[in-house]
This record gives C-alpha cells, structure tokens and sequence, in this order.
C-alpha cells in the first residue's frame, strides 16, 4: 500500500509526487477527480485540425528561477515563446501591456514623443509603473495618460473579470497592471519562456511515469478508503472541511471553443476586449506551437461567479474578509498530523505555474526530505 496520497493531479500535485518517488524511493496513490491529468493546464490536440488547445485557458510558462527550469526541463523539451498580446483600444489593436511603443498606436506622434519624454524623464527606462501609481501624478500630461490607460485599458476588463467595482479589489491585483516605460512589447521579461513542445498534459505524464506512482482519475478524496502515513492535498481547503465556516469565494470561467474555416482569426495568440462585448479576450490556440492548418481554434472566455459543482475554480477573491476566513481553515489544518495543504487552492492564494513549481521544491526540500 502507499505511504503517500496526493490529492489532485495538477502541476502541484505532480511534481510533489515524483519528488518522493524518486528523491524519497517511496510509493504514491496520486487522484483526481477528472479524467484526465494536468489541472487547469490541461491539454489536448483536436483530432481534425491537428491544434493543440489549452482548454482551461492560455498557458504560457515563464519564471526566472533557473532550478524550476531544470526541474521541468527534465520531462519536456520547449518551444521557444515570447507571450505578445493585444487590445482593441477604441477599435484599434494596439500592444499590452501599455508600453512606450503602444502611445504611437493610440495617439498622434507629437503627443506620443512628448509624453515618452515625460515617462523616461519621471520613471527612467525600462521601469514598470503601477497604473495607481501613475494615477497620482500632477503633471498634466501624465495624468491625462494615466486617465487614459485607466478608462481604456484597465477599469472595464477588470470590472468584468473580477465583478466588483476597481476599488473594491485588493490593490496586489491592481499591481499586476503595468505601464511599462520601454519599446519591450513581451507581456512578461523572465529569462525563461516557453510551451512544452508535445504539451503540458505530456509534460505531467512524464513526470508520473514512474513505478512508485499510481494514479487513479474519477476518484474523489471521500471515496478513498484507505489510511496514510501522509495525505498531500491540492483541493479546495474549505471543502475539506466541507465548508464549516462558509465558502471562500474565487472568480470562474467559461471558454465557448470554436473551430474557425479560416486560416487565422487574429494577428496575435491573445487579444483582450477591455470595453466591447461580455467576454475579456480571445485565445488562437496554433499560435503557441506555432501549428500548421487551413482551419483556427478560437477560445472566448467569460468570467463568472464560482458556484461549487457547476464550474472550477481560478482566481481567489482576496482580501481582508476572505483572508480571515480561510485563516479559520488554515488554523484546523495545522492540526491535523501528516495533512498538508499544497498549490493555489490549498493556500488560497493564485500562483504563476513557475512559482507553484517553486513552492512544492521548498515544501519538498524543508518538510519531507529531512
């Protein structure tokens, strides 16, 4: 029997378990409830086209910690990417996120060169400027830029992702939305970037071929009835503990996938819709391993509210409520011998695929390799 149950076969719970089968040389029982590996980095190549999509959203992995790299390395080569997305900015496509080369595609050059001069001047090259920070300026010209990029690029795409009003969300989100005073047009600058090149899901089942692992899909963790030494749990920490204290809230999305008979639908992987339509963005799936065909997929992606057993889970409402309220989990769980809560849902908190990596290396060196 295995000593080790890890509950969920995302990219947490997969790389916790082929540490301890093989740094460890013990057995794991690895579940999850879908049918298939991989979490939310889920994916799959269509039959008819030959397109690999990325079914619960685009993916594209970057960090600069050069161990995460290596680690990962191990299980997949990569396809070289540089994430270049858009926005339709008053019927315009221009770059995101803003950057100095995006005032030439959304004003005149007279008032683009005199506010790249401001910018350079304020914040020096190459610096990222928060979008509420840029918002306190008193210079004229900069606060017009700021108004600008706030109204057209950040407050309607955030009101629809998050469904509360900017004000009403935790100002680390708000962070997240840059100015970046350079002509650098990639979304992200880590040293490392880059797709599986056979896919994340391949990438996952690499790393669980292992003869310590076994996995089981379609099974819940209350179907389970055998004991552990050590259960290692990905899931939802409130539904562990089957909500006692009230549900932590977390943003969903619905993805309407469409095959397109042409051989492009747009000019980019990513293209955001900030003030049109219901939807945040569109994702053209062939871009990402740059595949071949006369035909396109297309993902349109609709936030929404989480309801349990209606749609997953992705982005965790944070703030003062809800922090306390999954403290109250986190304080029963401390209790609980050989119990450990791991990855986003665990922790409550929303991780870049390279740090969910990260953490579980940590969690692995300083909890269990002792």
């Amino acid at each position: 029997m295995a000593k080790n149950l890890v509950v969920g076969a995302g990219i947490s719970g997969a790389v916790l378990a082929s540490l301890i089968a093989e740094k460890l040389n013990e057995k794991v029982l690895l579940i999850d409830r879908r049918d298939v590996v991989g979490g939310n980095a889920y994916d799959y190549r269509d039959k008819k086209t030959g397109i690999t999509v990325h079914k619960y959203g685009p993916h594209i992995f970057h960090t600069n910690n050069k161990e995460v790299w290596n680690y990962l390395s191990k299980y997949t080569k990569w396809h070289y990417f540089f994430l270049k997305p858009n926005a339709m900015i008053e019927g315009n496509i221009c770059n995101i996120p803003f950057t100095l080369t995006t005032l030439y595609q959304v004003f005149s050059r007279n008032m683009a060169e005199k506010l790249e001069e401001k910018l350079i001047k304020t914040y020096g090259y190459g610096k990222k400027v928060p979008i509420l920070q840029l918002k306190e300026q008193n210079d004229d010209d900069l606060k017009f830029l700021s108004d600008y990029i706030y109204e057209n690029m950040f407050v309607n795409y955030t009101t629809k992702q998050w469904g509360l009003k900017p004000e009403e969300i935790d100002p680390s989100v708000t962070a997240r939305v840059p100015v970046y005073v350079s002509h650098d047009t990639r979304y992200f600058q880590d040293k490392y970037q880059g797709i599986p090149q056979n896919g994340y899901t391949k990438m996952i089942e690499n790393m669980l071929d292992h003869p310590n692992i076994k996995v089981k899909l379609n099974t819940d963790y209350k179907d389970v009835k055998d004991s552990f030494d050590r259960v290692f749990y990905s899931g939802a920490i409130d539904e562990y503990f089957d909500y006692k204290y009230g549900e932590l809230p977390y943003r969903s999305l619905k993805f309407d996938i469409q095959t397109i008979d042409k051989e492009y639908y747009q000019n980019s992987v990513v293209t955001n819709y900030p003030n049109n339509y219901d939807f945040t963005r569109i994702t053209e799936h062939k871009y990402f391993l740059d595949e071949k065909s006369d035909k396109t997929i297309i993902s349109v992606e609709y936030p929404e509210a989480f309801e349990v057993g209606k749609n997953e889970r992705y982005y965790p409402i944070s703030n003062q409520k809800t922090q306390e309220l999954y403290e109250k989990y986190k304080n029963d769980a401390d209790k609980i011998k050989g119990l450990y809560f791991i990855g986003r849902l665990g922790g409550y908190k929303y991780y870049n695929m390279d740090l969910a990596v990260e953490k579980i290396l940590e969690f692995f060196n300083k909890e269990i390799n002792k």
